[in-house]
Order: C-alpha cells, then structure tokens, then sequence
C-alpha cells in the first residue's frame, strides 16, 4: 500500500507538471520512480529500467489525451505525423534493444546528463518560428524520426523536448508543432513500452508485479492520477507567467538530472 500510495503522488505531480509547463511528465516520472524502485530496495540494475519502461507505459494514457484535445482545435499536421512515425516506431524500439544492453548506473547517468541538457534548453533557448519555410523531405522527417523515437525510447520520455524544436525548425507554427509533437508521443510510448517489456521479460531480479521493464501497478496508479491532475496544472498554467513556468521547470529538471547523474556516476565508481 505504501507503494501505492506514492505512485499516485509521483503521478500526481507528474500531472499537475505536465498542464503547469505544458510539457510531458516523463522527465518527472523517470527520476520519482528511479527513487522510489531504489527506496524500496529494488536491484541497481533494474531500477533504471524499470523506471524508463513504467513511464513510458505511462505515456500511452496521457498522449492520447492530449493529441485528442489538440486535434479538436486543429493543430496536428497529420501528414507529417504519417511520415515521421515509422521512423519514431523504429527509433523506439531500437532506444529499448540498446538500453536493455547498457549498465542499470550507466542508464541512470544517461538520464541525468539528458535531464540536464533539456534544463539548459528550457532555460536558454527558445523555438523560434520559421515560417514560410519549405517542408523538409520525407526521407529527412523519416530520419528526424528514427533519431527521436531512439532518444525518448532510451529517456522514458514523449520526445517533446526533441519534436517540437525540430518541427519548428521545419517551418512549422509553434501551435501545430506543439499538437504535432503530441500525435508523435503516442507511437514513441506505445513502441517504446512494447521494446521494454519484451526486452525485460528475462532479466534476473525483476522484482513481482512486473511484464518485461513495466510495473504494471505503477503503470495503472501513475496513469490515473496524471490524467486527473494534468487538469489542475493546465488550468493553474493560465494564471501564472509563461515564462516564469518555464524557468521554474528548467530549474526543477537541473535538480533532478543533476542528482540522478552524480548517482549514476557514484554507482558506476567514476565518482
């Protein structure tokens, strides 16, 4: 029951950070579970998995959501979701064959340093629009895919963070590149969460309650009380500054990546 009870707070914070930053709770997800899972004595060499594959189980259930809510007002561009997401389905898998190889400290490190550089992102850069600019090819959406989809596989995450910059770059307004980026989570997470299951299916000190990489309890706990309290965070959202939204997530993602990668680099004995 104690673990439950804090998978609804790890999901309910996850949620109330996605509607408040507006983006996807995966960057939260990774690290509360990754202190959980080791809290509760799980084996170092799983909990990174474990806690990759839960989120992105996770992220089914909360992109469907929101790619819904933004195709109702038009904002998916669904002929470049069609191209990209053969390359993002690959992409994930792929992420879940390769982190399935890589050391449980040496995930976790990853993780951190990908937690980092996206609080230097949110905190220093910006996506600037480029309008009138020319779609880029199909075979450069396909590969722009495959590098995303490997990426957020391999993160636990949507892949915002990474879609949105590049579908602005590609001359995309940032409303449409926000919806768009939301339509491309769902092959990411749904990819993503198969690779790590059946990748995890037979590794040693797994604990009960598992399928592969995903705990499916958590799953279940994480993905209810998101869904509810992504609400409350949209709605708090529009009543603070974007910016200062911004700079607040940016902040909280160096704390957390930066934890997670001294960590990861203690357990690896770089440190």
């Amino acid at each position: 029951m104690a673990m439950v009870v804090w998978f609804l707070v790890a999901g309910a914070f996850a949620g109330v950070c996605a509607g408040l930053f507006g983006v996807g709770g995966g960057m939260i997800i990774v690290p509360a579970l990754i202190w959980l899972f080791t809290a509760f004595g799980y084996s170092p060499d799983v909990v990174a998995h474990l806690a990759v594959g839960t989120s992105l189980a996770t992220i089914i259930v909360t992109s469907i959501s929101s790619l819904t809510a933004h195709n109702k007002r038009g904002g998916v561009r669904w002929e470049i979701w069609k191209r990209m997401a053969g390359g993002l389905v690959v992409g994930s898998l792929l992420g879940a064959a390769v982190a399935e190889q890589i050391n449980g400290n040496t995930l976790q490190a990853l993780i951190g340093a990908g937690a980092l550089l996206i609080a230097f992102k949110m905190l220093f850069l910006s996506n600037k629009e480029q309008l009138g600019k020319p779609v880029p090819s199909t075979p450069i959406q396909v590969g722009a895919g495959t590098g995303i989809g490997l990426a957020s596989s391999i993160f636990g995450i949507g892949g915002g963070s990474l879609t949105v910059p590049f579908l602005t770059w590609a001359g995309l307004p940032m409303r449409q590149a926000v919806g768009t980026s939301a339509a491309c989570g769902l092959p990411i997470a749904l990819a993503g969460a198969i690779g790590f299951a059946w990748f995890g299916q037979d590794v040693a000190n797994l604990p009960e309650g598992t399928f592969g990489f995903v705990h499916i309890v958590g799953f279940f706990c994480i993905s209810a009380a998101s869904f509810i309290m992504a609400k409350f965070g949209a709605k708090w959202a529009h009543q603070l500054p974007a910016a200062t939204l911004k700079k607040a997530f940016g902040v909280l993602l160096v704390f957390a990546g930066g934890q997670l990668l001294w960590s990861g680099l203690q357990g690896m004995g770089v440190i």
